[in-house]
């Protein structure tokens, strides 16, 4: 297997992390990243395979899965290793709904988080109306986020799932960056503790802030 990834994208960052959880080996290619220009121009290879030019992008022999969400799933459906799916119809579906929630709803607040903290300001300076709604939007989805964790060891019941690895990549990265649960929300710091216990996961942040910093500093 080979997967295209960004050095700083979350949702490779999720599947690098399932890849870990799984036991399976596979060939990384790194595409260029800076912070003015980002991600462009796009890696050629990656532009090839996948229309909208973005990592992460896994070829697994014949077979191109492009979106972090389908790579989970093919990852399931293709490999034996840790299962990241909870069994019966049920949970299975609870799983990827929180998986896509993430996606769809943590990740645009988490995004205006970002963009007015970590990269550099644009001239007409920080966009303070924007990282204070940001901030607001994550305190109700830790409020949400509380609620649904209360008796639980994880999202889903049983074991660890592609639910807890969607959802702790963008809340994880948004503490990193200033904006954690507060100390109300006890069942979710608890679960993030869980979370970053796990040997895939403690990697994968730890090399990120590594480069974040190694870049940032160059």
């Amino acid at each position: 297997m080979k997967l295209y990834s960004g050095p700083l994208s979350l949702f490779t960052a999720k599947v690098r992390i399932a890849l870990a959880e799984k036991g399976l080996a596979y060939e990384r290619v790194e595409v260029d990243w800076n912070s003015r220009d980002r991600y462009l121009p796009h890696h050629l290879e990656v532009a090839a395979l996948n229309p909208k030019g973005q990592v992460p992008v896994l070829v697994d022999g014949d077979v191109v899965v492009c979106d972090s969400t389908l790579i989970l799933i093919h990852l399931e459906e293709a490999h034996a290793g840790t299962p990241l799916l909870p069994e019966g119809a049920a949970g299975r579906a609870r799983a990827r709904q929180f998986e896509a929630w993430a996606d769809e709803i943590v990740f645009p607040a988490v995004w205006g988080v970002i963009e007015e903290t970590f990269y550099p300001a644009a001239p007409e300076g920080r966009d303070a109306a924007r990282l204070e709604a940001a901030q607001a939007r994550l305190a109700q989805h830790h409020a949400t986020l509380e609620k649904e964790l209360a008796g639980r060891t994880w999202l889903c019941d049983g074991a660890f799932s592609i639910a807890d690895i969607g959802v702790m990549v963008f809340l994880g990265a948004a503490a990193s960056m200033g904006v954690p649960p507060s100390q109300e929300h006890v069942h979710l710091a608890a679960w993030m503790q869980r979370c970053g216990e796990r040997a895939s996961i403690q990697d994968e942040f730890a090399e990120m802030a590594a480069f974040s910093q190694a870049a940032l500093a160059g």
